[in-house]
């Protein structure tokens, strides 16, 4: 009997033997910390929804069906207004103002279930609900009624998109979100010039940032985390200030972001996270951003030459941080038409199925590969678990006859 079908005989076996009364529901209850349903290994509290969406987002992308109840998790933690917390230990108990709902997670968790169809009244539920938290600047924070920002606009410009949606007229007090992602786009003087701020600071000035550059600038596209490569630039190679123009225009300002970072990848490759009190690191989850901004401009020589560091160097990163890095990096190899099952000799997508529940289409391809086995020979794996059958039955009736003779 081959290593195959040894396996599919303890799978059988296991099987029959779950067809037993069992002392306890072996379903997971709402307080268990890692829902069986849920990808990767940790703590769901402040990203349950988000990298569940991205990894059933990115499984779409590359072709791969998702396991049913990975997804009927992800709808059952909407609340009933339509918005989506970061994790619902309970989600039979009803959201109130203790439940902490965001537009980050709603808006990806739009994304992945509009990707994967059949969720029409989910998805426009949460449509309606980003769109009665929009603010007077036309943008979103990340929590209802916090102040614009460049990230949590972009998302839910996105989510918007994918829904059918025309962000452009998507508007409160007269502003849309593109309006909101123009206040927040650096001028084309000084050397940070074309670039995107997260937020303004307290005396309303706007700083440079990589992460909020990236998003802005899909934002601006009117795109979302998955793109197809935009049309290649004969501007790729353009510096930062030929570049940049003051034209206040959603396309100029993608333009000038997408300048700022073929800058700032430039050097490296990579993009570098500087945290108080640390060295400089490599930022591997922005860089893969940054590489998705850039492609779907067509800026795809700066894209693919960043891709190719992501390639070398993150697959240490994103085994350690799970479902959404290999997510982020599939989008990035989608993006710029690289394999995913072959990124510097690492299969993404194999990965990020194994941070979770087998995919359908895996679990089709394990049961014809058991059937295989079961026709060749003689004795196939349905034998073996006939000989178990057997045995339970006469271990049932040894137990049986004993508790009879031990009765009075």
């Amino acid at each position: 009997m081959n290593v195959r079908r040894s396996a599919a005989v303890l799978a059988a076996v296991a099987v029959v033997g779950a067809a037993t009364p069992a002392a306890a529901d072996p379903s997971p209850s709402p307080s268990q910390a890692f829902p069986s349903a849920l990808y990767g290994g940790k703590d769901p509290k402040f990203d349950g929804v988000w990298r569940q969406s991205l990894a059933l987002l990115a499984q779409k992308t590359v072709g791969v069906k998702p396991a049913a109840k990975s997804v009927e998790w992800l709808v059952r933690q909407q609340c009933a207004d339509g918005s989506f917390a970061p994790y619902r230990a309970d989600p039979t108990a009803a959201c109130d103002a203790k439940t902490m709902v965001d537009t980050n997670q709603t808006a990806a968790a739009v994304q992945a279930l509009t990707a994967l169809g059949g969720h029409g009244a989910v998805t426009g539920k949460a449509v309606a609900w980003l769109k009665s938290v929009q603010n007077e600047d036309g943008g979103w924070g990340y929590a209802p009624g916090g102040a614009s920002d460049t990230n949590s606009t972009s998302v839910v410009i996105g989510a918007l998109t994918a829904a059918g949606e025309k962000p452009e007229q998507v508007e409160k007090g007269g502003k849309s979100p593109y309006d909101a992602l123009l206040k927040l786009a650096l001028g084309c003087d000084g050397d940070d010039a074309g670039a995107f701020a997260f937020q303004p600071d307290k005396k309303g000035e706007l700083a440079a940032n990589a992460d909020a550059t990236a998003a802005g600038v899909l934002g601006a596209l009117g795109q979302g985390m998955v793109v197809k490569p935009g049309e290649k630039s004969e501007a790729t190679g353009a510096t930062k200030g030929e570049a940049c123009e003051d034209e206040k225009t959603p396309e100029q300002a993608a333009a000038n972001g997408a300048a700022y970072l073929t800058q700032a990848l430039a050097e490296d490759g990579h993009l570098t996270s500087a945290l108080p009190g640390a060295d400089p690191q490599p930022d591997y989850g922005n860089t893969a951003d940054a590489v998705v901004a850039l492609a779907a401009r067509g800026d795809t020589g700066q894209a693919e030459k960043s891709l190719s560091w992501l390639e070398k160097n993150a697959s240490a990163w994103a085994g350690q941080n799970g479902p959404a890095a290999y997510a982020q990096l599939i989008f990035a190899a989608h993006a710029t038409g690289t394999n995913p099952r072959d990124f510097g000799g690492t299969d993404l997508v194999k990965q990020l199925n194994a941070t979770g529940p087998a995919p359908q289409t895996a679990e089709k391809t394990r049961a014809a590969e058991e059937k295989s086995d079961s026709d060749s020979g003689p004795f196939g794996v349905w034998w073996y678990v006939g000989v178990c059958l057997v045995a339970g039955v006469g271990i049932g009736f040894l137990f049986s006859g004993r508790r009879n003779r031990q009765q009075p």
